[in-house]
């Protein structure tokens, strides 16, 4: 049995993690926490997630229950990521990051404090979405990039705070590499006025925010006369969550390392 700890227990994906814990008979949760300013610190987080009670309270500090885990999920913001990171360092406890928006001194400092820990690291835990990163790199190497002009579109919710979102740039990452390109040379991140004819050597990201948009994304291979689309479309957080907590499960029987999900599924 895997001791699972949630953090941003109350928060709507924190909520859908416990869900998804409750769910899966190799994981047992045994550590909520939430931000020190949170009402909610104190609540019962089975409670929280529309459960019933489990008789795990939500704390402040990750410290206070640092020996009762033995995997952290984290799906949290950066900042609060990287601190996590720290304690579960010092503590030789194992993470699943599924935190986006990385700035590079964040991702420098995420780097240092995983070292020597097991850590699995995804932009996105949908068994789903990882099978369309792996379909969109062997479509890139079929296609390759001479005849086909490709675009990356992506959709969410009004609240996700960064864009592109972390699975489209993993999507671009995935096609790029076989192309031989290096995404942060040849992505195009908006386009508007007199922008001349498109340069096919580039990767184009379209972003859309609005409502209650779980997540939609779309990787287009567009050439003259025909169109290859590979499309995943998210109705429920629990595809992420589900994942999470298997990537959980696995990763208690591995040793130190950065893994992700296509580790997890064992598709590389």
């Amino acid at each position: 049995m895997t001791r699972i700890a949630i953090t941003g227990a109350a928060g709507r994906m924190g909520k859908t993690l416990i869900e998804a814990v409750a769910l899966n008979e190799q994981a047992e949760l045994t550590a909520a926490i939430e931000r020190p300013d949170s009402s909610l610190i104190g609540s019962d987080s089975g409670e929280l997630a529309g459960l019933g009670k489990n008789g795990v309270a939500v704390v402040a500090d990750i410290n206070d229950v640092i020996n009762d885990f033995d995997v952290l999920i984290d799906f949290t913001a950066p900042v609060a990521t990287v601190s996590n990171a720290q304690a579960c360092q010092a503590a030789s406890k194992k993470m699943v990051i599924g935190t986006t928006g990385f700035n590079d001194q964040q991702q420098q400092d995420f780097d240092s404090f995983i070292q020597g820990i097991a850590v699995c690291k995804a932009t996105n835990f949908s068994t789903g979405v990882n099978l369309c990163f792996k379909l969109s790199a062997l479509a890139a190497e079929i296609l390759g990039g001479e005849d086909y002009d490709i675009e990356i579109y992506e959709a969410h919710h009004r609240h996700k705070v960064d864009a592109p979102s972390g699975t489209a740039l993993s999507l671009g990452e995935a096609v790029a590499k076989p192309l031989g390109r290096n995404l942060k040379d040849c992505a195009i991140y908006g386009r508007e006025g007199q922008t001349g004819a498109r340069d096919r050597n580039t990767i184009g990201f379209a972003t859309a925010r609005g409502g209650d948009v779980v997540g939609d994304h779309t990787v287009s291979f567009m050439a003259d006369g025909e169109r290859v689309e590979i499309t995943h479309k998210a109705s429920s957080r629990m595809s992420f969550a589900r994942g999470a907590v298997r990537a959980a499960v696995w990763l208690q029987s591995q040793q130190a390392g950065l893994y992700d999900m296509q580790d997890v599924l064992g598709l590389k």
